[in-house]
């Protein structure tokens, strides 16, 4: 069983991944924002953290370069699940130090298979 945080702004979203995560057998921990992702990064160590990018105050893009940075919490690995789509999108997500990205609606065998490559990894 593997801890996944699951980073999103919408109630909604929230719970879908975190039915879909707890289906599969891990615990799930949920922040609202940026602020509260680092913050729960650091106390709980998930092994996998499931970023949204568009959210209030500070984007996934953002928590995502300043997990990356943190010696505490940069082995963890980060998957974008977000609506935006573009090509351009999915670069600089990569480039921020993300291992994938998945879009919403979120297929659930292509982010299982996201979360089970990042996990092994």
């Amino acid at each position: 069983m593997a801890k996944v945080l699951i980073v999103d702004d919408s109630p909604t979203q929230i719970f879908t991944l975190k039915k879909m995560i707890e289906e599969w057998g891990h615990e799930a921990l949920v922040a609202e924002n940026g602020n509260e992702a680092l913050e729960i990064a650091r106390q709980q160590q998930p092994h996998v953290i499931l970023m949204d990018i568009v959210m209030p105050g500070m984007s996934g893009f953002q928590a995502t370069r300043k997990l990356s940075k943190d010696k505490v919490t940069r082995g963890i690995p980060v998957i974008f699940v977000s609506t935006k789509s573009g090509e351009a999108d999915r670069v600089w997500g990569m480039r921020q130090g993300a291992t994938a990205f998945v879009t919403k609606p979120v297929n659930p065998e292509l982010l299982f298979s996201a979360i089970s490559d990042a996990i092994a990894a």
